[in-house]
């Protein structure tokens, strides 16, 4: 039996809404940095495979098992040099950044945590680890949600601001998990009081 279709293909049409952006800007701009190296699938963690996806390892196939040595330096160079080069460029310029950091990933690199905190930049929740969500069972998925909330408090000094799924959702919506953990706020950094 086919579903209902519920997919939204219309929007607000021909009437879109006016957000009002303050002093009457017509264009908001929202930088985003993701953090996720060390919480990447990875031999060490249990999956018995190195993620490779999304680097210039592999591209299109993944090693079945056992570790790729590539894939892994090319998200050790994020965490041990790019985050670096873009908080520099951020602070420098004095402009604001939220972000997107798989909890586990900050947990094992405490310099970039105590970064992020010293900034005053948003954290939105990538998750406890930046793997298929969808793989979990629902209890599996509330798990790794109270995981990266506790961590993030214990690291960067607050609960997320918002959270971003890291592949297709799971077996529970992370809106109905984390609506009691996540706290919600407008794009206005409470730090820093820029837009």
């Amino acid at each position: 039996m086919a579903r209902a279709y519920d997919r939204d293909l219309i929007g607000y049409g021909p009437n879109p809404p006016d957000p009002k952006w303050p002093n009457g800007a017509r264009l908001a701009v929202n930088f985003v940095m993701n953090y996720e190296e060390g919480s990447e699938p990875s031999v060490q963690d249990g999956e018995g495979f190195s993620e490779s996806g999304l680097t210039e390892a592999h591209g299109l196939n993944q090693l079945s098992k056992g570790r790729d040595l590539a894939a892994e330096t090319m998200f050790e160079y994020g965490s041990r040099v790019g985050f670096w080069r873009l908080m520099r460029l951020f602070q420098e310029r004095r402009l604001p950044l939220t972000v997107f950091g798989c909890a586990l990933a900050i947990e094992r690199n405490p310099p970039a945590a105590d970064a992020i905190r010293s900034a005053g930049f948003d954290v939105c929740s990538h998750g406890w680890r930046w793997i298929k969500h969808y793989e979990l069972t629902r209890k599996q998925e509330r798990e790794h949600i109270a995981k990266a909330v506790a961590s993030f408090q214990n690291t960067v000094g607050e609960r997320p601001l918002g959270w971003y799924r890291a592949s297709t959702p799971g077996s529970c919506s992370s809106k109905k998990a984390a609506s009691s953990t996540i706290p919600t706020r407008t794009t206005t950094s409470s730090r820093t009081g820029r837009r």
